[in-house]
């Protein structure tokens, strides 16, 4: 009895300590770099990003499926008018149920095949975008995506780590990397995202999140 009185009484001293600390509400709403989520130099103009995005979605078909996720490709294999399903995912690994074991899914996508602006985009300001960032990377997949209202991706990895350009976002919108969470401000700013490790992006806020997305095929896990 003596015992559980004292583990009673460390839990409640815990509790005491603890809440006398009080939550940091507001560099929430900011960025904080962390071990897999970090910010690049460059940077972007975030009217710009934001303008074009509004022309682009005026006249393209931006698909959103029943998750929630939505986007459109900014680069593509050359020739190629239409991306596959397959193109939308790619390869990932996932862990599904209480077994906890890991699992694949879809397949692998050729990332250097991507190597041609889709048309729509010639002279606009993503090609700019797209330009500035393969004078510093090899990169695949580029393209521009959505995530819906009060939504998440799955919980997965994939073979190559990310940068990530928001767009349009809000302070309920957090990058997950492992156990590191952050905002990303849609301020111009380009993240790298270590997505070779468990991720996931959330948006708990009342608008759509957009970024562009590049994946970085020459870094593999």
């Amino acid at each position: 009895m003596q015992e559980d009185n004292a583990l009673i009484e460390a839990d409640q001293q815990a509790v005491r300590r603890w809440t006398d600390q009080i939550p940091d509400t507001e560099t929430v709403a900011g960025f904080v770099p962390g071990p897999g989520i970090e910010r690049l130099s460059i940077r972007f103009d975030a009217c710009a990003l934001l303008d074009t995005l509004h022309n682009a979605l005026a006249s393209l078909d931006a698909r959103t499926d029943q998750y929630g996720f939505g986007g459109f490709p900014l680069m593509r294999r050359p020739g190629a008018e239409k991306e596959t399903e397959n193109d939308r995912s790619g390869l990932f690994y996932t862990r599904v149920d209480s077994s906890y074991q890991e699992v694949q899914r879809e397949h692998a996508v050729d990332e250097r095949a991507f190597t041609e602006l889709v048309p729509t985009f010639k002279g606009t300001y993503f090609e700019h975008v797209i330009n500035e960032l393969s004078k510093r990377f090899i990169l695949g997949r580029v393209r521009v995506l959505s995530k819906g209202i009060y939504n998440c991706n799955s919980w997965h990895r994939d073979p190559e780590p990310r940068l990530h350009i928001p767009i349009v976002t809000n302070p309920g919108s957090l990058f997950l990397v492992n156990n590191h969470a952050t905002h990303l401000p849609a301020d111009g700013s380009v993240y790298f995202t270590d997505t070779r490790g468990y991720h996931t992006a959330l948006n708990g806020g009342e608008s759509n999140r957009v970024h562009i997305v590049a994946a970085l095929p020459a870094v593999k896990a």
